[in-house]
């Protein structure tokens, strides 16, 4: 609907509507040390336009933010990114993706109530900054996967190596991700939802069995 004379339209674009065929809407969050690359998935992903919190880093961060492996970034996420994909007709995802940095880590029990699942994004450069938030989601009880955001300086190692640093256990996937590409996120968003599918299958498995 248009204001009198007028064409501005009133209300959600077109494009950010849900489908009328949606059957399932399911939360996802996208975890991660600082710097990783969680705003740029969201970014690349979202099929509406994505709500971003981020904030110029000023003088105030020094000596607070561990900025070793990303001197050249100027921006960091403060509350959350928000975004939206439809992997199919039916199934839509809401990504919430949180802040790095430990002083805003207070955020993160709100943005995992609900949540079905995590992608943890990690840069191999900093793989220490990922030790604590792989705990902190263990702690939570929040399924997640692991994926190794590929940047172009970072150093390659095979999964299984990046596996046995990380001490991930062998049923939690671990994938390669492009975080800049729409199609490499979107293949990381598809790998965590066959694997939370394969949690829900087993335990109806298990009970046939019986």
């Amino acid at each position: 609907m248009g204001l009198p004379g007028s064409d501005v339209r009133v209300g959600p674009a077109e494009r950010d509507t849900l489908p009328a065929s949606t059957a399932a809407a399911v939360k996802v969050v996208v975890v991660g040390g600082f710097g990783v690359g969680k705003t740029t998935l969201v970014k690349a992903v979202s099929e509406i336009r994505p709500l971003t919190t981020e904030e110029t880093m000023t003088e105030a961060s020094v000596g607070v933010d561990d900025v070793a492996g990303v001197e050249t970034k100027t921006q960091t996420t403060v509350a959350m990114d928000f975004g939206r994909i439809s992997l199919n007709e039916e199934l839509v995802l809401y990504l919430f993706g949180t802040p790095g940095q430990e002083r805003f880590w207070f955020l993160w029990k709100g943005l995992f109530e609900g949540a079905l699942g995590a992608v943890v994004l990690i840069d191999t450069r900093r793989l220490e900054v990922s030790f604590d938030v792989l705990g902190r989601l263990e702690d939570e009880g929040v399924p997640f996967i692991v994926a190794v955001n590929r940047f172009p300086d970072a150093p390659r190692h095979p999964l299984a190596a990046i596996r046995s640093a990380l001490d991930l256990p062998d049923p939690v996937p671990i994938v390669e991700c492009d975080a800049r590409d729409r199609g490499s996120s979107r293949d990381t968003l598809m790998a965590l939802m066959r694997y939370l599918y394969t949690l829900t299958a087993a335990p109806t498995a298990a009970t046939q069995e019986r």
